[in-house]
């Protein structure tokens, strides 16, 4: 690793003043159910930062896993309503084995499920927010999962993976740390190459060859590595370092603090998007798709224009006025952009193609010379 690189990560790590950890269930399961073990060096090491002044948010995967251990005729399965039994069952055994471990260091832990309806109104976000800065600031450590037991199948997250993104912005955190079963990334799966090698710093997630790097899933995570590179990649764009370690490692947190060479650093973009950018993008979902030519995608993507509807050349899906949809350029392999659309989709039908001057005639009035604006466009979508 570069010094500059690695001075700059040593930076991060000691004036980040809000951190996301997740933690998976590979690193927190055994074969007989909770590692207790593991959870009690995780929660060691934990109030070590905490102690430093550090506000840690927990995103904590496990309640799964733990809820098949109990029952000795659960069989791992993958249909949905299976996990939200087990869910039911593994939650509060999760958050007790939490609630014991940290209460030995006088820290108070606050359990919050979420689902991704919780955070796609911009109202519920908000009081989301309002929830968690105020736990923070009675210096309590809030341990985020996903609402299995209610969320329906087009309402989750994903993977915790995904939530902790989505996390780091709903609290506005400084640096992003996910723990895992491998010792971090690798040039390729070493569970198919044993000769791969660990990857010290990614320069720049946006281009790396996530899907050659990652193939692949680990035993009992829901993810893989995969998915920790495309929240990573979310993380970047906001302007957040990803730090992926090994949560089975003994004293990893403690390592990476003190400057110790393990696990992947990914750095951030130099140029972070908003916000609001990054809400609209990942947590509402697209209602439609907008297909543009070759000349409206060079403006769009490559000179940071608005979408103008002279540059539309096809319309999927019905959506209403300010929807959020999917940018694609016909044939081609250019990553989608995502935006919120100022017309519905039959308005959108009937001026694509045309001028803005034009518009006018066909709907009676022109409210917008844009069908996106530029401040409501995400170029780089990930993961949609």
């Amino acid at each position: 690793m570069k010094d500059s690189i690695k001075e700059q990560k040593l930076r991060v790590l000691e004036s980040a003043g809000r951190v996301v950890i997740k933690v998976g269930s590979a690193v927190l399961t055994a074969e007989d159910g909770l590692d207790l073990r593991v959870i009690n060096r995780l929660a060691d090491q934990i109030c070590l930062l905490h102690d430093r002044g550090v506000d840690i948010i927990l995103v904590s995967s496990g309640a799964v896993a733990a809820g098949c251990k109990v029952l000795s005729t659960c069989k791992a399965k993958s249909d949905l309503v299976f996990k939200q039994a087990t869910s039911a069952i593994g939650q509060s055994r999760l958050m007790h084995a939490y609630d014991e471990v940290f209460g030995r260091y006088k820290k108070v832990t606050a359990q919050i499920l979420l689902t991704r309806e919780d955070l796609n109104s911009r109202e519920r976000f908000i009081n989301a927010r309002n929830t968690m800065l105020q736990l923070l600031s009675w210096r309590a450590i809030p341990i985020i999962n996903e609402n299995d037991t209610v969320a329906v199948q087009e309402l989750k997250f994903g993977d915790n993976d995904a939530l902790a993104a989505l996390i780091l912005n709903l609290v506005e955190a400084d640096l992003f740390i996910n723990l895992t079963s491998a010792e971090g990334v690798f040039s390729d799966n070493p569970l198919e190459q044993p000769t791969a090698e660990r990857i010290r710093c990614i320069e720049d997630i946006s281009s790396a060859p996530i899907e050659i790097m990652c193939r692949g899933k680990t035993k009992q995570g829901s993810g893989g590595m995969y998915s920790k590179l495309l929240a990573a990649r979310k993380a970047a764009q906001l302007g957040v370092p990803t730090l992926i370690l090994s949560g089975t490692e003994r004293f990893c947190l403690e390592k990476a603090f003190e400057g110790h060479d393990i696990g992947t650093w990914i750095m951030p973009c130099e140029k972070a998007i908003s916000s609001r950018k990054f809400w609209f993008a990942y947590n509402l979902e697209p209602g439609g798709v907008i297909e543009i030519d070759k000349g409206a995608a060079q403006a769009v993507f490559e000179k940071g224009k608005s979408l103008l509807p002279a540059g539309i050349i096809g319309v999927k899906g019905e959506f209403g006025k300010g929807a959020l949809v999917r940018i694609i350029e016909r044939d081609s392999s250019r990553n989608p952009a995502v935006g919120l659309i100022n017309y519905n989709s039959s308005e959108l039908r009937k001026i694509m193609g045309k001028r803005s001057s034009e518009i006018e005639d066909l709907l009676g009035e022109c409210l917008y010379p844009e069908a996106i604006h530029r401040d409501n466009l995400l170029l780089e979508a990930i993961g949609l």
